[in-house]
């Protein structure tokens, strides 16, 4: 054991003194690992934290809520039966309200309409192209939604259609000079008055966008009376959340009984309807993500390549010109073993050093990245720093054995002659 710690301390400073002697054949071999690792590293990490900022934002969606909508969520089909969905009718109030009769594994059950290109008008001060919703009462459960300034709808409110709003965290700053001033005052919407009775927590920036951060929302049956709800070009969507201990695929089916028996579908004939959940979006994107994993490990493995060209090129030129040495070692006894550790290490050391300059490299990456980039965290993992480390060692390994074998298997008279 004494031996091989004796053989990793020289093989690390004659590593070291290989490098402060050819500082710019160094430098350019440990650059090309460098990059490799920065490729391979960076695409992971970029890729791990998309991913976290999606569950992040599914989160705030709800992983055990599904969708009724007229087309799939699944991008294959969206592409290859557009043509199917545009002739299908969207969810409509009466279905609303048989689900919520008749569908007893959902905690929570709403319906909203999304109209765009709104204008709201406080005074001198007004808010285009917004979007404005119409909801049903259950929109706060079902989103977790909370107030930051004054009350959610009532039931009462709600049913009856009352003219009251509440306006997302941003819209109120730039109708208000303060947000708390909003509270109780009258808006103009369509030339009406509506009252603003709350503000939405603000959200912030996600991946899915600015949340409810920019959205008004006015209640469904108010929405109705100045909206054609059976319109094709208004988007409108059902959600249903499952109640604790239920599954997305129970309350799915017994969705899909009530829906076909309000559509008046027969046995063997097809949904004309969609019940999406977050899955179908997150399948998508995850085979993207598996498409750019390829991609970056693929140029990352061409830039470790040419850094591990170089690498070997080092180590054939250490061991070039320390062949006298050695010969000495092994006319004094060395074991072949000892000769392939010294410039094993010697490699392996090499690689580590080329790896942490590519780690760095990627970290510097992400603090800058998380100065410009607001929808999402950049962060290097531990599991990608194991990762990158790794690959360098194997590198390493690999490029050093071939110029550390030769070493070994030298004729002690030879190479004390050369």
């Amino acid at each position: 054991m004494l031996i091989f710690f004796k053989i990793f301390q020289e093989g690390i400073i004659l590593a070291l003194q290989e490098l402060w002697s050819n500082k710019l054949r160094s430098f350019l071999s440990l650059l090309g690992i460098a990059m490799g690792i920065f490729c391979v590293i960076a695409v992971l990490s970029v890729i791990d934290s998309f991913q976290n900022g999606l569950k992040d934002s599914f989160a705030k969606i709800g992983n055990n809520v599904v969708h009724v909508t007229k087309e799939s969520w699944d991008m294959q089909k969206l592409t290859t039966e557009w043509w199917k969905y545009i002739r299908r009718p969207n969810p409509n109030y009466k279905e609303f309200v048989a689900l919520q009769k008749n569908v007893k594994t959902a905690d929570a059950i709403s319906i909203r309409a999304m109209m765009p290109e709104q204008r709201l008008i406080y005074r001198e001060n007004q808010v285009e192209n917004l979007t404005v919703v119409g909801s049903s009462y259950d929109l706060a459960r079902m989103f977790d939604l909370e107030i930051d300034y004054g009350r959610y709808f009532t039931q009462e409110e709600m049913k009856s259609g009352q003219d009251r709003i509440i306006l997302g965290y941003v819209l109120a700053e730039t109708l208000f000079p303060n947000v708390e001033y909003a509270i109780g005052k009258s808006i103009k919407f369509k030339g009406r008055k509506v009252k603003v009775i709350g503000i939405f927590k603000k959200e912030g920036e996600s991946i899915l966008g600015d949340g409810f951060d920019e959205v008004a929302v006015i209640p469904y049956n108010y929405f109705r009376k100045y909206f054609n709800i059976n319109s094709k070009d208004l988007f409108q969507i059902i959600s249903v959340k499952a109640d604790d201990g239920i599954t997305i695929e129970q309350v799915s089916d017994e969705m899909r009984g009530v829906l076909r028996g309000q559509r008046h579908l027969k046995p063997k004939e097809e949904d004309n309807f969609e019940i999406n959940h977050l899955s179908l979006l997150t399948g998508f994107i995850d085979g993207i993500f598996g498409v750019v994993s390829v991609a970056g490990a693929f140029i990352g493995i061409f830039a470790i390549l040419v850094g591990a060209f170089g690498i070997a090129n080092i180590m054939f030129v250490s061991v070039k010109e320390r062949t006298r040495i050695i010969g000495i070692k092994k006319s004094l006894g060395a074991k072949r073993i000892y000769i392939l550790l010294e410039f094993l290490v010697e490699a392996i050391l090499l690689t580590i050093l080329g790896g942490l300059f590519g780690l760095l490299l990627v970290y510097l990456m992400t603090i800058i990245g998380n100065n410009t980039i607001e929808q999402f965290d950049l962060f290097l993992s531990q599991r990608n720093i194991m990762w990158g480390m790794g690959i360098s060692i194997v590198i390493g390994v690999l490029a050093g054995f071939i110029p550390a074998l030769l070493a070994s298997r030298m004729d002690p008279v030879q190479a004390i002659r050369s």
